[in-house]
């Protein structure tokens, strides 16, 4: 599995024990994790799931007028290395 996938299940775990239903979508060069946010979020739970999302690589807060509040989080993919391109067949 992907370093990606594991940083994004791993987040994605994190959340959910705090009470979130997240979502993780795999893209060609990263990973992503969603979460509504309840307004009922208390102030300490919202200082738990910000340092959960700190260990991605991105992530912030989609706010609508209709109160809607998603939280994302973005995990890149690792890119290979020049040497590392062509697969072992192709090292020197």
């Amino acid at each position: 599995m992907p370093d990606s996938e594991v940083s994004a299940a791993a987040i994605a775990a994190r959340l959910s024990a705090l009470g979130l239903t997240p979502r993780v979508e795999e893209h060609a060069r990263h990973a992503t994790v969603e979460a509504d946010v309840p307004e009922s979020l208390t102030a300490e739970s919202w200082r738990e799931v910000l340092d959960v999302v700190a260990d991605a690589d991105r992530f912030g807060l989609l706010a609508t007028s209709l109160n809607d509040r998603t939280l994302w989080a973005v995990v890149r993919k690792t890119v290979p290395t020049a040497g590392d391109a062509g697969g072992p067949s192709h090292q020197r």
